[in-house]
C-alpha cells in the first residue's frame, strides 16, 4: 500500500512536470530512429553557486557523447545487427550534478505518462492535439555514480533499463534497489580489492583515505576499509571527506589534516576529477610536492585533466583503471568531425571554440580570445587530441543495448522485419532480461558480460605516472589485476630506487621533535622546530636568542649575519654617481668664481654669500658618502653634523639673500635711504647666525645621546631564518633624521615665502626669480621625499630605500640650486666674456630710484597715484638706463654695469 502511494505521488509529480514541458529540453541531441536510446553525459562541469552548468568538458563530455553517436552510426550501418531497425538517440547534459540530471531525465519518461486532457480545450472548442514524445527504450549513462543513483531511482519506476559506462559505486550492485541498472565497468568493490593487494605488495601498513562526498567516494572507501580489515596488517591513519561544492579552503584543510600523520604517506583517493585536482593543487600550495604516494581509483585512471599543470605533484601516483583499449575507428571518426558534418551535436560549436581557442560568433561564450574560428581547423592537427579512457565502455554500453534489442526482436518478432507490435508493447523487464543475458566481444576484443547484479567482471590495468628519459611525465602500465595482482617496473619521485615507506612512526630526524598522537601511543609525528627554534631535546624546541638563528640542522643556534649598505649595491651606485657629478660641478663653479673673482658678474652675485652657498651645496653632495660608508662612531658623528649642515648653509645663504632683496625694494618704495645690514659683512654675519642654530642643535644632540652604532635584527628578520640578517647602522632614528633636517626645511620654507614676495621685483635688478624657481623645485623634491621615507618604514628594504631616497633628495636639492643660480653665470663668464665688463658705477640712491620707477611703471595706470604717470614719463630715461642692467644682480645693487 505504501509503495502504491509513493508511486502515485511520484507519478503525479512527473505528470505535472511533463505538462509544463511540452517541448523537448532546449539543450539536447535528438536523432530519429525506430527505437530511441537515451544518453546522459557530463558535457559541462558543475556550475558555480546559482548556476547548474559550468565549463565544457572536452574529454569526459564531448568525447564520450560522440562515442555514443559513433556506436549508433556503426550499429545502424551493420546489416547483421538489428536489421531493418534504426536506433535513434535523445542525449542530455547532466552538468555533473545529480539534481540537475534528475530534472533532465524526466524527459525520458514523458512518453510513458498518460496525460489527463479532458478539461483542456482550444479557443475553437476542439480538444487539443498533443505530439506524443518518442519512447525511450533504454538509457546509456550516467557517468558519475551519484548521478546514476539519482537517475536509476526514477528510471526503475518506469521500468527503463539503464547501462552505465563509468559508474562504479558498490551501492549500485544492490539488485533490490537498482534492479534496472547495469554497467559495463566493474564495481568499486573489485578495484578496492585491487588497491588492498597493491598496498600489501608494497609493504605499506599505515595509509589514509580521501573520498568525495557521495555514493562513489564514500562507498569506495568503505569497501576498501572493510577489505583492508579482513586482509589484516593495514591501518587507516585518517579517513577524510571532501564536501559537495568544496572551496579552496576545504582542499587546504584536507592536506593539513593529512600532514598531521606525516609518515602515512600513502593516500587512497576515491574522488571526482575536480576533487582530485583540488587535492593536488592544495598539496602544491602546501609545498608538499613528492610527499604523498597517491593510489587513485578509476575516476583518476590515466586522465590528463586532473593533473594538468600539477604533474610534479602527481608523479609516482599508482592508479587503477578497468582494462581498456584505444578504439582506432573512433579516432578516425572524431578527428574527421567538423562544424559542417556534425550539426547534430548542439554542443559541438562550443567544443570547437574551446578546443581551438577561438570565437565563432560575436555572442560567443569564449570571451578570453579575440581570434575568430575559420571552420577549417582540424582536431588532432590544429589541437591536441588523445582518446578519453571511457570511450571503449561507452561504445560497449551502446552495443550491449543493441545486442539485447537484437535478441529481443529475434525472439518476439521471428517473422517480422523491424519492430513488431509485440516488441513495441514489451515491458522494460523483458529488455532487462535480454541485457543481463547478453554476451559478445566488445570493441576492444574482450568479452562483455553481466552477472546477476548487472556488474561487469573485474579486470583492471594498473598505471603509474612516471618521468620519462626526456624529463616529461606520462602514465605507464605497471601491471594488472584480474582476480590476482601483477605488479612491475615501479618508479618513484626524486629518483628513489627503493619503495618509499608508509608506516606509523619513524625515529625523528635531527632538528625534529616528537609529538605524541592522542589515543595512539605507538605513533608520533615528527615536527620540525620551525621559525627561530632549535631542538632542545627529543620532545621540545626552544627559541634562539634575539641575535641568533638555528643552524642548518636546528641542533643549536648561530649568530645572524650582519649586513650594511655596500658601495657596489645598486641602491648606492646611483646616489654616489650623482654626488660625484655634483661635486665636480661645484668645484668647477667655485674655481671659476675664484678665477674671475673681480669681474662684474661675480661681484654682482654677492661673492661672499656665493662662496657660502657653494660650500653648502658641496656639503650636500658630501653627505652621500657619509650615509653609505660603513657605520662606526666617527662616521655616525659626522653624519649627525653634516646631515643637516649642508642644507642649513645653503638655505641660510639663500634666505639672507632673498630677505635683503625684499628689504631693499620694500624700503625703496618709501625712501632712497639704504636699509640696514645689507653690506657683505652684515650678510655673512646673518648667515653665520642662522647656521649656528643648526650647529647648536647638533651639539645638544651629542650631549644628550652620544653617537653610536647598533645592529638592527628586526628590520630584516624574515620568516625563513636562513634569510635573516642584522643591519649595521648608526643609532639614528627616523624621527631624529627628520628633526635634524627640520631646521633646514624651515629655512627652505621661509626662503620660499620671501621668493614669492619678491616675485614682482623687476628681473633686471635682481636674481629673485631664479631663487624662486630654485625654491619651488626644492619644495617639490622634499614633499615627495617625506611620504617615500616614512611609507617604507615597514619594508624589508627600509635601509636601502630610505638611504637612497635621502641622498638623492639632497643631491637633487643641491643640483637645482647649482644649476639655476650659478650655471648661467658660469656660461656668460666662459663663453660670453664681452658681457662681463663694467660700464660705470652709480650710487645706491640712483639705483633704487630707477628700480622703484621701473616697478611703478609695471603697474596699471588706474592703480597709480594722481600725477605719478607724468613723473614716471619724465624719469623714463632712468628706466632706460635700468633696462641695460640685465646682468646687475640685487645682491650688489650699488655696483651696476
Amino acid at each position: 500500500m505504501l509503495c502504491f502511494f509513493f508511486f502515485f505521488f511520484f507519478s503525479q509529480t512527473v505528470v505535472d512536470f511533463a505538462l509544463a514541458q511540452e517541448t523537448y529540453a532546449p539543450h539536447s541531441i535528438r536523432t530519429e530512429g525506430h527505437l530511441t536510446l537515451g544518453g546522459l553525459f557530463p558535457v559541462h562541469a558543475r556550475g558555480a553557486d546559482g548556476t547548474p552548468c559550468g565549463d565544457l568538458k572536452k574529454e569526459n563530455g564531448i568525447q564520450r557523447l560522440e562515442a555514443m553517436m559513433y556506436a549508433l552510426d556503426q550499429i545502424n550501418q551493420d546489416e547483421q545487427l538489428l536489421p531493418n531497425i534504426t536506433l535513434g538517440a535523445r542525449v542530455l547534459d547532466t552538468c555533473s550534478r545529480d539534481t540537475y540530471a534528475l530534472e533532465q531525465s524526466l524527459t525520458f519518461v514523458q512518453a510513458l505518462i498518460t496525460k489527463d486532457t479532458s478539461d483542456v480545450r482550444c479557443t475553437n472548442g476542439e480538444p487539443p492535439v498533443f505530439v506524443k514524445p518518442e519512447k525511450v527504450v533504454g538509457v546509456i549513462g550516467a557517468s558519475a555514480s551519484s548521478v546514476s543513483i539519482m537517475v536509476a531511482n526514477i528510471l526503475r519506476l518506469f521500468q527503463i533499463p539503464q547501462i552505465s559506462y563509468a559508474s562504479t559505486a558498490p551501492e549500485l550492485s544492490d539488485d533490490r534497489r537498482y534492479d534496472f541498472f547495469s554497467r559495463v565497468v566493474p564495481p568499486d568493490s573489485f578495484q578496492a580489492q585491487a588497491m588492498v593487494d597493491i598496498i600489501r605488495a608494497l609493504g605499506w601498513t599505515y595509509v589514509s583515505t580521501i573520498a568525495s562526498e557521495g555514493s562513489y567516494g564514500e562507498k569506495g572507501v568503505e569497501a576498501f576499509t572493510q577489505l583492508s580489515k579482513e586482509a589484516g596488517g593495514i591501518c587507516i591513519a585518517q579517513s577524510l571527506k571532501i564536501p559537495h561544492n568544496p572551496k579552496v579552503e576545504d582542499y587546504d584543510k584536507v592536506i593539513q589534516q593529512l600532514l598531521e600523520t606525516q609518515h602515512s604517506r600513502a593516500v587512497i583517493i576515491f574522488a571526482s576529477e575536480e576533487d582530485i585536482r583540488g587535492v593536488l593543487g592544495a598539496t602544491k600550495r602546501a609545498n608538499q610536492v613528492g610527499h604523498f604516494l597517491w593510489i587513485g581509483s578509476d575516476s583518476w585512471g590515466a586522465k590528463s585533466s586532473p593533473i594538468q599543470q600539477l604533474e610534479d605533484v602527481a608523479e609516482g601516483a599508482v592508479t587503477v583503471l578497468p582494462k581498456r583499449s584505444s578504439i582506432k575507428g573512433f579516432d578516425e571518426y572524431f578527428t574527421a568531425l567538423t562544424l559542417e558534418n556534425n550539426r547534430r551535436n548542439v554542443w559541438f560549436a562550443e567544443f570547437w571554440e574551446e578546443n581551438f581557442d577561438c570565437r565563432l560568433l560575436s555572442a560567443s561564450k569564449k570571451e578570453d580570445t579575440s581570434r575568430k574560428c575559420t571552420g577549417q581547423e582540424r582536431i588532432g592537427i590544429d589541437s591536441k587530441y588523445e582518446q578519453e579512457g571511457k570511450v571503449q565502455f561507452v561504445i560497449d554500453a551502446v552495443y550491449a543495448m543493441a545486442h539485447a534489442l537484437h535478441n529481443m526482436q529475434r525472439d518476439l518478432c521471428p517473422d517480422h522485419p523491424g519492430v513488431c507490435p509485440q516488441m513495441e508493447s514489451a515491458e522494460g523487464k523483458t529488455l532487462l532480461k535480454y541485457i543481463r543475458n547478453t554476451s559478445f566481444n566488445g570493441s576492444a576484443g574482450t568479452s562483455v558480460v553481466f552477472n546477476k547484479n548487472g556488474d561487469a567482471p573485474g579486470r583492471y590495468d594498473l598505471f603509474q605516472f612516471q618521468m620519462t628519459n626526456s624529463s616529461t611525465a606520462e602514465y605507464k602500465v605497471v601491471g594488472q589485476w584480474v582476480e590476482s595482482l601483477q605488479l612491475r617496473d615501479l618508479q618513484w619521485p626524486d629518483g628513489e630506487q627503493e619503495v618509499p615507506i608508509s608506516v606509523c612512526s619513524l625515529p625523528c630526524k635531527t632538528g625534529e621533535r616528537k609529538k605524541k598522537v592522542k589515543g595512539m601511543p605507538c605513533c608520533w609525528h615528527c615536527e620540525l622546530c620551525d621559525g627561530y627554534q632549535y631542538q632542545y631535546d627529543e620532545t621540545s624546541c626552544r627559541l634562539c636568542a634575539y641575535n641568533m638563528r638555528p643552524n642548518s640542522n636546528r641542533t643549536a643556534c648561530q649568530p645572524i649575519p650582519i649586513v650594511k649598505l655596500e658601495w657596489h649595491s645598486p641602491w648606492a651606485i646611483i646616489p654616489v654617481f650623482l654626488a660625484m657629478l655634483g661635486i665636480i660641478a661645484t668645484i668647477f663653479v667655485m674655481a671659476t668664481f675664484i678665477r674671475y673673482n673681480d669681474t662684474p658678474i661675480v661681484r654682482a652675485s654677492g661673492r661672499e654669500l656665493s662662496y657660502v652657498l657653494l660650500t653648502g651645496i658641496f656639503l650636500c653632495y658630501i653627505i652621500t658618502f657619509l650615509m653609505i660608508a660603513k657605520p662606526d662612531v666617527a662616521v655616525c658623528a659626522f653624519r649627525r653634523i653634516f646631515l643637516g649642515l649642508g642644507m642649513c648653509i645653503s638655505y641660510a645663504a639663500l634666505l639672507t639673500k632673498t630677505n635683503r632683496i625684499y628689504r631693499i625694494f620694500e624700503q625703496g618704495k618709501q625712501t632712497v635711504t639704504a636699509p640696514r645690514f645689507i653690506s657683505p659683512t652684515s650678510q655673512i654675519a646673518i648667515t653665520s647666525s642662522l647656521i649656528c642654530v643648526q650647529l647648536l642643535g647638533v651639539l645638544v644632540w651629542f650631549a644628550v645621546d652620544p653617537p653610536n652604532t647598533i645592529v638592527d635584527y628586526d628590520e630584516q628578520k624574515t620568516i625563513n631564518p636562513m634569510l635573516a640578517r642584522g643591519v649595521l647602522k648608526c643609532d639614528i632614528t627616523d624621527l631624529q633624521i627628520i628633526c635634524s633636517l627640520g631646521y633646514s626645511i624651515l629655512l627652505m620654507v621661509t626662503c620660499t615665502i620671501y621668493a614669492i614676495k619678491t616675485r614682482d621685483v623687476p628681473e633686471d635688478f635682481n636674481e629673485a626669480k631664479p631663487i624662486g624657481f630654485t625654491m619651488y623645485t626644492t619644495c617639490i623634491v622634499w614633499l615627495a621625499f617625506i611620504p617615500i621615507f616614512f611609507g617604507t618604514a615597514q619594508s624589508a628594504e627600509k635601509l636601502y630605500i630610505q638611504t637612497t631616497t635621502l641622498t638623492i633628495s639632497m643631491n637633487l636639492s643641491a643640483s637645482v640650486a647649482l644649476g639655476m643660480l650659478y650655471m648661467p653665470k658660469v656660461y656668460i663668464i666662459i663663453f660670453h666674456p664681452e658681457l662681463n665688463v663694467q660700464k660705470r658705477k652709480r650710487s645706491f640712491k640712483a639705483v633704487v630710484t630707477a628700480a622703484t620707477m621701473s616697478s611703478r611703471l609695471s603697474q596699471k595706470p588706474n592703480e597709480r597715484p594722481n600725477g605719478e604717470a607724468k613723473t614716471e614719463l619724465c624719469e623714463n630715461p632712468a628706466s632706460s638706463v635700468m633696462s641695460r642692467m640685465s646682468l646687475c644682480m640685487c645682491a650688489e645693487l650699488c655696483m651696476c654695469i
